[in-house]
């Protein structure tokens, strides 16, 4: 435990577990509006106001914040109006923000390619404490926003026309969740890096949905393997000298694979024990839709 002596680490591990717990808060989301890939693309328009921030002087990880947000936005009115040429106008504007990142940057006084990296793949050595700070608020206004409308959020993650007619804002809130997730690159940019965010966002919840039956598991389970892999990926970084998010998007994926795993048999062991509860109730296929039996069965 040594590492813990060092002031930069122990940032680093603030800010892995503050990642750990927001990126799967955020992705569980994603991942249910088929958008798995909304974060690789947000992670492009960050980097634009990354090179802002050098060229500005003014906080890196602010002004990501600001474009990312804003790029988001932006991306959701796209999917909303963008019915024909919507892909293309996306995809100018993921690959406009890598260039722009670059390039602010390259402008910047104090800008190399070198600090670029940094931010694209993660370091712990530059973690400062203003960028703590700004990761502590913004992961705040992620964990309220995932929690406390989370009823909200995953009615419309799972049918927006459903939702529309039980009277709520479905667009306000598609902006919410859009919103959180740029605020979700910008916290985990400084551990996992811009190009690597999104599978922190979708990998674990991926592996969660393997062996958990409900959304309240997944969630659970997701932000639990989030936690896990950030700090083992910052720890394993310090003492093993190698990239901080590739380390945490490997072990997440290593993660995945174990439980892709154990869900077979799992689901066997608890088919079993179903039957043997039910003793000789009607199959699943022959429930009554709606029942309780027939609910069991689809895992809500």
């Amino acid at each position: 435990m040594d590492f813990l002596d060092y002031a930069f680490m122990q940032r680093a591990l603030l800010a892995a577990v503050l990642v750990g717990i927001t990126a799967p808060a955020v992705g569980i989301y994603l991942v249910q509006r088929r958008q798995a890939l909304m974060g690789d693309g947000i992670g492009h328009v960050a980097m634009t106001g990354v090179g802002l921030g050098f060229l500005l002087t003014w906080s890196p990880v602010w002004m990501a914040t600001l474009v990312s947000v804003l790029g988001a936005v932006l991306m959701e009115l796209i999917r909303w109006y963008g019915k024909t040429r919507g892909d293309i106008a996306l995809a100018m504007l993921f690959y406009g923000g890598m260039a722009g990142g670059v390039m602010f940057i390259n402008l910047a006084p104090t800008g190399s390619n070198a600090n670029l990296t940094s931010y694209l793949f993660g370091s712990l050595s530059t973690v400062s404490e203003s960028d703590v700070t700004a990761i502590c608020v913004l992961a705040a206004f992620v964990v309220l926003v995932t929690l406390g409308l989370r009823r909200q959020l995953f009615a419309v993650s799972q049918d927006e026309e459903f939702a529309r007619v039980t009277g709520l804002p479905v667009r306000v809130l598609n902006l919410l969740t859009a919103v959180t997730a740029a605020v979700t690159v910008t916290v985990a940019m400084r551990v996992v890096g811009l190009l690597l965010v999104s599978a922190l966002m979708v990998v674990p919840v991926a592996a969660a949905q393997q062996i958990a039956r409900s959304f309240a598991a997944t969630f659970v389970i997701a932000v639990a393997i989030g936690v896990s892999v950030t700090i083992g990926g910052t720890v394993t970084s310090y003492y093993q000298d190698v990239p901080p998010g590739a380390t945490i998007v490997l072990l997440t994926i290593g993660a995945f694979i174990v439980l892709t795993a154990l869900a077979a048999p799992l689901a066997r062991r608890r088919a079993r024990a179903r039957a043997a509860a039910l003793g000789g109730a009607d199959p699943a296929e022959c429930a009554i839709p709606g029942s309780r039996q027939a609910t069991d069965e689809v895992g809500v």
